[in-house]
């Protein structure tokens, strides 16, 4: 399910048809009774043309039935607009639509009828006040995108009243834009005349801590909004209670991120038995948003409610530690759950203990994350033994884990069963140098391995061996990024070993090989198979040689490599 909204295409994007110009010029030369008939030919022209991209949404088929259309008959339903009326609203619509497309262009963007893309176009309020008098041109707009400008801050307010003219529009993304108090009261306004909204992205907008409630003190009953962003907004608990108001009136919710609101934890309770209420719910990201275990407990009690969650992100709220235990059981209410990210949780020995039986339950899962929770390595390998059982699995991330030799043994053997594994991350778990070996069976069975991640493994020769046969075989075809940074720990002979058949590696598209931040040493004959073997990598973009000593020579070499190849070498 995805509600993030319509796709964006500047394909779809319409001008005026060429008839109008035609029957333009003919209207000057008729009478006036010319005028009339060739205007309602002119006009079937015309909405051929803009409507053929109109989407086929019945509200928006409602919408586009009730509005007036020049020529139509008025509310006493037997008069008819004169010929010269009809004329001058064209001409306006015509010129109005010539000043968006002129608008757009200053910005390097295309006018679309539909979407409204000033994404990272360095508005200020000069240009916010620009486009709100536009806004009567763009009645058949449903998303509009000016996150990524900062300068516009404060200005929102010359924006807002404009919002009436758009009242089909679905998607509204202010996503780091400096939005203040006073915009948030000035938007909470608008509300009313986008009844119609569905997403709302206010993400990275430091300034609405505190005074989110100037926002959702006008979300109306049973509104439409269905998914809601406010990552990092600098959220405190007032404001948590402010949201826990507004979520009761939206019943229709399927995404809500909180994410980086580190206050925000002392509301989850409010928030949580508000949630109850929102059943078709499929995203909830909670990561570093203070949750501790009482939140978590708080928090799970609510799992039986969602039965079509399809993402739950709770990562890194350390505090949370020891309150897996209760709440991992009723992660089984998630029958469609495909991602679990509780990666730096501190998750106890009892946590692990707990999941350790349940996430083999999740059948349907395809991310998981578990990284930088060191008891997990303390553990018995069973965990990992089981993940068998999940075989739609696709991203695991065990990394910083301080993985056993035996529990990483379990995860091998596990991983033979994980046919569609993507992305692998095992970086920084020291108990993979030396026994790279065991995972050689997945490397043949998992064929469309796309990132494979060993960032300070204390890997050694005959691990970088393990990977070379695997390239030479063209069991690493697809890959596309490979992490051997950190590992100091290979000698010469085995860089020499690696870059030999690293032109196997057709789809590499970042390779990183840099040493320790305190670390430098000199390059061996290896570098002269990399210089080599470089330009037989097409789609490589980024390399990583940072710490490595390199000659002036080596460096010229380099230098000439990266900006004939179009690769971004990174050296010191």
């Amino acid at each position: 399910m995805d509600i993030k909204g319509s796709k964006k295409n500047e394909g779809t994007a319409q001008k005026r048809s060429p008839f109008d110009l035609i029957f333009s010029q003919i209207q000057r030369k008729k009478s006036d009774k010319g005028k009339s008939d060739i205007f309602q030919v002119n006009r079937f022209f015309k909405a051929f043309d803009k409507g053929a991209t109109k989407t086929t949404n019945a509200k928006d088929d409602e919408v586009s039935d009730n509005r007036p259309v020049p020529g139509d008959y008025g509310d006493n339903g037997n008069e008819e607009a004169s010929p010269r009326e009809e004329e001058h609203e064209l001409d306006s619509d015509t010129s109005g639509w010539w000043k968006v497309q002129q608008f757009m262009e200053k910005f390097g963007k295309k006018a679309e009828i539909h979407f409204i893309n000033l994404n990272s176009c360095g508005l200020t309020a000069n240009g916010i006040k620009e486009l709100g008098s536009l806004m009567a041109f763009l009645q058949d707009a449903e998303e509009i995108d000016l996150s990524w400008n900062e300068l516009v801050g404060g200005s929102i307010m010359l924006l807002t009243p404009h919002l009436c003219h758009v009242n089909r529009l679905r998607i509204l993304s202010l996503s780091n834009c400096g939005l203040t108090a006073d915009d948030a009261g000035a938007l909470g306004e608008a509300l009313q005349h986008i009844p119609n909204l569905q997403v709302l992205d206010l993400s990275w907008n430091g300034e609405l801590g505190g005074a989110l409630s100037r926002l959702t003190q006008h979300f109306s009953i049973n509104c439409e909004l269905k998914s809601l962003n406010l990552t990092e907004c600098s959220l405190k608990a007032e404001d948590g209670n402010s949201l826990a108001q507004a979520i009761s009136k939206m019943s229709r919710m399927e995404v809500l991120e909180l994410s980086e609101n580190k206050e925000l934890g002392a509301a989850i309770k409010n928030i949580t038995e508000e949630l109850k209420n929102c059943s078709c719910l499929c995203i909830l990201k909670l990561r570093s948003t203070g949750l501790e275990q009482d939140g978590i407990n708080s928090l799970s009690s609510a799992f039986q409610y969602w039965p079509y969650l399809l993402k739950l992100d709770l990562s890194c709220n350390k505090a949370t530690g020891g309150g897996f235990c209760e709440a991992a059981a009723r992660l089984t209410a998630f029958k469609q759950l495909e991602l679990l990210d509780i990666h730096q949780c501190c998750l106890s020995r009892d946590d692990v203990k707990a999941l350790t039986q349940v996430i083999p339950l999740l059948s349907n899962l395809q991310s998981l994350d578990m990284s930088s929770n060191k008891s997990i390595g303390l553990s018995s390998e069973h965990l990992f033994s089981r993940l068998r059982f999940l075989p739609k699995l696709r991203f695991v991330n065990i990394s910083n884990c301080t993985l056993k030799k035996e529990s990483f043994a379990g995860l091998t053997e596990a991983s033979h069963y994980l046919m569609d594994l993507q992305m692998l991350d095992l970086s920084w778990n020291k108990c993979v140098g030396g026994n790279l070996k065991l995972l050689s069976e997945t490397l043949k069975t998992a064929t469309g391995l796309q990132r494979l991640l060993l960032s300070s493994c204390n890997l050694v020769t005959q691990d970088l061996a393990v990977i070379a046969s695997a390239a030479q075989n063209g069991h690493l075809e697809e890959l596309e990024q490979l992490d051997i940074a950190y590992n100091d720990t290979v000698p010469d002979e085995g860089w020499s070993l690696f870059f030999e058949s690293v032109s196997s590696l057709k789809n590499i598209v970042e390779l990183d090989i840099s040493l320790r931040p305190a670390s430098s040493r000199e390059c061996g004959p290896w570098f002269i198979h990399l210089l080599s073997n470089l330009v037989k990598l097409p789609k490589l973009k980024e390399l990583g040689l940072q710490r490595w000593a390199l000659s002036t020579a080596e460096r010229q070499q380099l230098s000439r490599i990266q900006r004939e190849n179009n690769i971004n070498i990174h050296f010191d």
